[in-house]
């Protein structure tokens, strides 16, 4: 390491080496599925409307599984609980959304295509974001 990158992290370690930052960076990467989850509670006829608008059949159960893995799966990330298994269940869930809700490359070229291209690249970071929390959660208890 560099003396320059040794100062640096040294200044930062304080602020983002802290539990409750960790604790912060696990809301943010959890705040969407928190989000859709309770919406989905909240509004179970729009949910089954999402459900069956992706061609998912039963349209309630799926939803109902989905409203349960979003919510359960936030809670075992933030509160420590089998974090790993969330953070996995959470990505897996992700990557399969996203190659179904997102299919950019059947879209004709044009801003819908952009954006569902941006979209579909963001998802896969979210999904590598939740494997990074697998990996570190198992690493520690290693």
């Amino acid at each position: 390491m560099h003396a320059l990158e040794i100062r640096l992290a040294s200044l930062a370690r304080p602020l983002f080496g802290a539990a409750l930052m960790r604790f912060v960076a696990y809301l943010g990467l959890c705040a969407a599925y928190l989000q859709g989850g309770l919406n989905k509670l909240t509004d179970f006829p729009g949910a089954i409307g999402e459900m069956s608008h992706f061609g998912l059949s039963p349209a309630p159960l799926f939803a109902v599984l989905v409203i349960v893995l979003e919510l359960a799966a936030s809670a075992m990330i933030l509160l420590g609980l089998l974090r790993w298994l969330g953070a996995l269940a959470l990505g897996g869930f992700t990557l399969m959304a996203t190659f179904l809700a997102l299919r950019f490359w059947e879209l004709p070229a044009g801003m819908e295509r952009f954006m569902a291209a941006n979209s579909f690249f963001e998802h896969l970071g979210l999904v590598g974001g939740f494997l990074l929390v697998a990996w570190l959660d198992l690493s520690e208890k290693a």
